[in-house]
């Protein structure tokens, strides 16, 4: 999420155009942080909230972009576009409490993502968690406001062991958290799974959509995956046998033991 929106050429007043990028910009963010609402609520009814999206995205008045409910926006447009176009509000007393709830809800994602680490995990410090993903959005090496930025360091500063793989991401991340002993850097999703106590996906990269499962789960200590950007059916990581945990699908999805047993004999 995230590309700018290019103001139409025969737009000739600066200020005019400025305003309507804010505009452009907010609305996205808007859809953005209503599906996620929206999820929260499917979360807590058990209800897949990729149907909802589904649904409503075979409107053509509202069409199906940027309704992925997840872990929320970022990158260096939608969110200083939003600010922007909040400030500006606020200095002319123009009531935008509408777009600081869109601010606060996808402030939100990333603590609801932490505490879904945390049930799964119990005790994360001195626990190697996989990271899949540090971009803001796939096919970018941009981490700016990316909502991998704020789990990263929450993460690190509870004590886990991280091993994180970005294909595009990495070199930019590495500026902020140079490599340690507690946060190293994977040469694949693969490495970045090996020995994890859990793998958390935080960026939608085509990449990760087609990675062999069976190889996953084969080189963690525990097969637990928290996926920050819905990737997979939870029924069919029920069947290759992980825990799997989403956001605003209802709730975590439980291998069964007989199925656990069969794979590892």
């Amino acid at each position: 999420y995230g590309n700018d929106f290019d103001c139409p050429k025969v737009v000739t007043d600066v200020k005019t155009a400025e305003l309507i990028k804010h505009a452009s910009n907010a609305f996205l963010a808007s859809k953005i942080s209503f599906i996620n609402m929206v999820s929260n609520l499917c979360e807590e009814l058990g209800i897949d909230v990729t149907t909802v999206s589904r649904g409503i995205g075979l409107d053509h008045r509202i069409g199906s972009h940027f309704l992925d409910a997840g872990l929320g926006f970022g990158g260096s447009c939608l969110p200083k576009d939003l600010k922007a176009f909040v400030k500006i509000a606020e200095e002319h007393q123009v009531d935008f409490s509408l777009l600081q709830a869109v601010e606060r809800i996808n402030e939100d994602r990333v603590g609801r993502l932490l505490r879904k680490i945390d049930q799964a995990l119990w005790v994360v410090r001195g626990k190697t968690i996989g990271v899949l993903g540090a971009a803001f959005k796939p096919d970018t090496g941009d981490i700016r406001d990316a909502p991998s930025l704020q789990v990263l360091a929450r993460l690190k500063e509870a004590g886990a062991v991280l091993s994180v793989y970005d294909p595009k991401g990495a070199q930019n991340l590495q500026k902020i958290h140079p490599p340690q002993a507690n946060f190293r850097y994977a040469a694949s999703p693969y490495e970045a799974a090996t020995e994890a106590h859990a793998l958390v996906i935080l960026t939608e990269w085509e990449e990760f959509r087609s990675l062999d499962l069976a190889r996953v789960r084969s080189l963690m200590c525990t097969p637990i995956i928290v996926d920050g950007r819905n990737l997979f059916a939870p029924a069919e990581m029920t069947r290759k046998g992980f825990e799997y945990h989403t956001l605003g699908r209802g709730g975590a999805t439980i291998p069964n033991p007989q199925l656990e047993i069969l794979s590892v004999s």
